[in-house]
């Protein structure tokens, strides 16, 4: 049901190596659509952009036309839009003065704590400013302190004073607005366009993986279950996905949000913004060490997925064993183990997660703001020159607070990089194994002419399961190979097929090597029956003709007419369209057989081959196959695998094997009147009163 660790499905202890190479391979898959990615970033770096003028028309809008009121105001003579009446005098801030202007006695408007007081003389300096009982406006710098006579503004005095920015205020809300309908447009193209390439990207690659699975060699699935290899195509390329959908638009993101921040400081104040570099090597630390320990875990999960799915795969196929030896109880106690091995490492992960996710975040972000504190409270406290504006406050902590927003996307997209990058390395994991292309070359139809010569083979080093195996089968001849289980009869054909190849010795096909020809050219003209028959989802008809457009449904009906397919299949309500689910459950066990037969036929083979075609099936649907065989062997080489000696009494060779090797050949009365191991097996079969009277000469050769 699975092993404890999948050690040959992914080495756990991962090098730095294959990590940078995994990361190379994801890179040339997203190069296939390198153009859309590139649009997909442009748009984020436009959206990127037009977010991050947000603090600067916000630094704007506080220090020219709301906190700009404090700014020198003088008298001047000329009506305008920016001219204020008070006291019977017309003022006008220093900023609204055209070059060379008149300037007439300065005056200033001040606020102390809530309410705001109108000063006619110059201020010289700013400091921490107070209202005295006797009504005077006290400004103290340091040791020293001035007071100034001043009135103080209500309402309608104020007002004046702020109506000539309104105007600058509303274009730079409009403006403001405007950048936030661009930003949401490019987010909305850029995460479009994004998924749509990740999509594709995503999609190319299982097409790869399947069309590779395609491709390997028919021992590779000896040793990894079928749902391994599901979960690989599917599971972990959606993972993969995850990478270039979430991960990669979020780091993206995160560091062109972190450039634009950084520059947006600089350009405030480069002092403070220099020290906030901090989290710079702080981040890259933080994701090294994260990885460290995330990485184990990340691969446990998945190589735990990967037996799960192994295991309910295998549940599926064998339920009908489960239930008829009552193991339920021990199937759910295997199922739990690798249950109980993803929970566990799962919550490891969790727990990983909370220590080093908002938390740490957090911390961060408190160093950066006692940083700030420590530096802006120090200038206002000395009183140095360049203290901060209210604006350049307000910047900074937006700046900073969206500083931390991309820090904290990129900190919570590590475990779905991990993971992501794991299930890629299991998919290139797939897609190294050596395997070859699948040829459209096509060759005449052969004759038949089979020939081994010295053929050694073996599944596993030197452990040769034939040995030395040497005949040939002449076109239209039927072989029929014989022997105990383990005797290597299906190793003959798997070798025929090129399943697998031979050590030693070779195999021609009419004269010529089959090595010096592609796998899947040599089997153009070649059919097989199993014993076991495989349907596919579908009907009868597509099962015949594997979608295969050269054959017509009156071909499909022509082949099963051919070997008495109608006088079984006539009870199906549908006939030939009667739908087949997947393995064809639906159907006994003689209806598969007849399908797959007719499969095998319809493809016109030069060699046919019949793997216990017939040990499966109910005596009168073997009689109809056995009345087929002789219309459809004529003109074909056929080699046949049976247990049943009854179904080859008309070979025209019979190989008899045992432990790898051909111990006798001959047609059936010859090898009977030999008594050797043939007749042994015949003996079992048929009892010792019939093969008395068989050895004597007495049974005439049709006789069973």
């Amino acid at each position: 049901m699975g092993t404890d660790t999948e050690l040959y499905d992914l080495d756990i202890d991962r090098t730095a190596g294959n990590v940078a190479r995994t990361g190379r391979r994801l890179v040339r898959y997203a190069l296939h659509f390198k153009w859309q990615l590139f649009a997909a970033l442009l748009m984020l770096a436009a959206a990127v952009g037009t977010d991050l003028a947000g603090p600067l028309i916000a630094k704007r809008m506080i220090d020219v036309h709301i906190s700009g009121i404090e700014q020198p105001w003088y008298m001047t003579e000329q009506e305008g839009p920016y001219a204020v009446s008070y006291g019977g005098q017309l003022y006008k801030r220093a900023d609204h003065f055209a070059e060379g202007e008149t300037r007439g006695a300065e005056a200033r408007v001040l606020q102390v704590r809530q309410d705001y007081y109108f000063v006619d003389v110059p201020v010289p300096f700013d400091g921490e400013r107070t209202i005295t009982p006797e009504g005077l406006l006290a400004i103290a710098k340091g040791t020293e302190t001035r007071t100034y006579a001043a009135q103080k503004l209500g309402t309608g005095q104020l007002y004046p004073f702020f109506q000539p920015e309104m105007s600058g205020l509303i274009q730079l809300c409009v403006f403001y607005f405007g950048l936030l309908m661009i930003s949401a447009v490019f987010s909305y193209g850029e995460r479009y366009l994004l998924q749509a390439t990740a999509n594709r990207i995503i999609r190319k690659m299982r097409t790869d993986v399947f069309a590779h699975m395609n491709r390997l060699p028919i021992h590779y699935f000896d040793n990894l279950p079928a749902g391994k290899v599901v979960s690989r195509i599917t599971n972990d390329t959606e993972s993969t996905r995850e990478l270039y959908v979430t991960v990669l638009g979020n780091f993206f993101s995160g560091v062109i949000y972190m450039v634009g921040v950084f520059a947006a400081l600089f350009i405030l104040n480069a002092r403070l913004a220099a020290i906030c570099l901090f989290m710079v090597p702080l981040l890259a630390v933080w994701i090294y060490v994260y990885r460290r320990f995330a990485k184990r875990f990340n691969q446990v999960i998945r190589a735990t997925v990967s037996e799960i799915n192994g295991m309910i795969n295998e549940t599926i196929q064998g339920i009908n064993v489960i239930k008829a030896f009552r193991i339920e109880k021990k199937t759910e106690q295997d199922f739990e183990k690798f249950n109980l091995r993803h929970f566990t490492y799962k919550s490891k992960l969790l727990s990983l997660n909370a220590m080093t996710g908002h938390n740490l975040v957090g911390v961060i972000r408190n160093i950066a703001f006692v940083a700030m504190i420590w530096y802006f409270g120090g200038i206002s406290i000395a009183g140095a020159e360049g203290a901060i504006s209210l604006g350049m406050l307000y910047a900074f902590v937006d700046y900073l607070n969206r500083l931390f927003q991309p820090v904290v996307r990129i900190v919570n997209q590590l475990p779905n990089l991990e993971t992501a990058l794991v299930s890629a390395e299991r998919v290139f994991v797939l897609l190294d194994e050596q395997g070859e292309d699948v040829s459209d070359q096509r060759m005449e139809r052969y004759k038949g002419n089979v020939k081994f010569e010295d053929v050694w083979f073996a599944y596993k080093n030197d452990e040769y399961v034939l040995k030395g195996i040497s005949f040939e089968a002449r076109p239209g001849q039927t072989v029929a190979l014989v022997g105990h289980t383990g005797s290597g009869k299906s190793s003959i054909l798997n070798l025929l097929f090129r399943f697998y190849d031979a050590q030693r010795g070779r195999i021609t096909i009419d004269g010529g090597n089959i090595m010096d020809v592609p796998r899947q050219t040599l089997r153009d003209h070649m059919g097989i029956v199993l014993q076991d028959p495989f349907l596919f989802t579908g009907t009868i008809a597509s099962n015949v003709s594997l979608g295969d457009e050269s054959i017509s449904r009156e071909q499909v009906e022509k082949v099963l007419a051919e070997i008495g397919g109608e006088r079984v299949l006539k009870y199906l309500p549908k006939g030939i369209d009667e739908p087949v689910i997947e393995k064809g459950s639906t159907l006994s066990a003689g209806q598969r057989q007849l399908v797959s037969f007719a499969r095998a036929l319809a493809f016109n083979p030069a060699i046919l081959i019949l793997d216990e075609a017939t040990s499966n099936i109910d005596t009168e649907t073997e009689a109809i196959i056995q009345d087929a065989l002789e219309v459809v062997k004529k003109g074909r080489t056929t080699f046949i695998i049976a247990h049943r000696l009854s179904t080859i009494k008309n070979a025209d060779q019979i190989l008899v094997l045992d432990r790898g090797e051909i111990v006798e050949r001959g047609d059936h009365d010859t090898l009977m009147r030999l008594g050797g191991k043939y007749y042994q097996m015949y003996q079992l079969q048929h009892g010792e009163q019939e093969l008395t009277t068989v050895k004597t000469g007495s049974l005439s050769p049709g006789i069973v």
